[in-house]
């Protein structure tokens, strides 16, 4: 069973790893099997350490700022809202889901990452 407590912990860690470039730290935030979406409709998701790993790198001269709340947490799923805030080398920012789902073992086995920023559209419509 999860709760925010070990919802936050697990961001936590995930925010640490993702700064530091840590590609050890898939291995303790994922299992073996995890599956990594980095969008709903995401059709080539990351499947495995491995490939969360090659995915797993950021710009070394990236700087960001990352605040994050679950918003629902029931079972073994946590939906997490974020805003993440580039500020080098480019300035960007972004509004996220993620739908969370844990192993018993407070590892992820499955991510899907609903991301939006400022200019995109939110509509299908012209």
């Amino acid at each position: 069973m999860v709760d925010r407590e070990s919802v936050r912990r697990w961001v936590a860690g995930y925010e640490t790893a993702w700064r530091d470039s840590d590609a050890d730290a898939v291995a303790r935030l994922f299992t073996p099997d995890a599956r990594y979406a980095r969008s709903p409709y995401d059709a080539e998701e990351l499947v495995g350490h491995d490939a969360i790993r090659g995915f797993w790198t950021v710009d070394e001269d990236a700087a960001f700022t990352m605040t994050a709340e679950p918003v629902a947490v029931e079972g073994d799923v946590a939906v997490v809202r974020l805003e993440v805030r580039y500020t080098a080398p480019d300035e960007q920012e972004y509004r996220d889901l993620w739908v969370l789902r844990f192993a018993d073992d407070g590892r992820v086995t499955d991510f899907e990452e609903w991301a939006y920023w400022p200019g995109k559209a939110w509509t299908a419509s012209p």
